[in-house]
C-alpha cells in the first residue's frame, strides 16, 4: 500500500511554484488572495464555487441537547453558523478512479 504522508503547505507551494513558473511568494500569496475571497463571498452570498474541486457553502446548525462526556449531564448546544464544502462531480470522479 501507498504512503499516507499529507502533504504539508510548504511542499504544496514548493510544487506549484515548481510546476507553474512561478515564485513561491507569488503562489503563496495567490493562495492567501484566494482565502480571503473565499471567506468574503461565503459571508456575502451563502457560497463559494471553486472549478475543478468544488464549493463552500454557509450552512446553519439547529441548536441541540448533547451531554457532557465527563459526567453524562444534558447541556444545551447552541446553534451555529458554520461552512461546509461539497466536493464536485469531477473531483469525485477523478479520486473514485483507481
Amino acid at each position: 500500500m501507498a504512503s499516507t504522508k499529507r502533504l504539508t503547505q510548504t511542499e504544496i507551494i514548493g510544487s506549484l511554484a515548481e510546476t507553474s513558473g512561478l515564485k513561491k511568494a507569488d503562489v503563496k500569496g495567490l493562495f492567501d488572495a484566494l482565502a480571503d475571497l473565499a471567506a468574503s463571498e461565503v459571508k456575502k452570498n451563502g457560497e463559494f464555487t471553486l472549478p475543478g474541486f468544488g464549493k463552500l457553502v454557509k450552512a446553519t446548525r439547529k441548536a441541540r441537547e448533547g451531554r457532557n462526556p465527563a459526567t453524562g449531564k444534558p447541556i444545551k448546544i447552541p446553534a451555529k453558523t458554520t461552512v461546509k464544502f461539497r466536493l464536485g462531480k469531477a473531483m469525485k470522479d477523478a479520486v473514485g478512479e483507481k
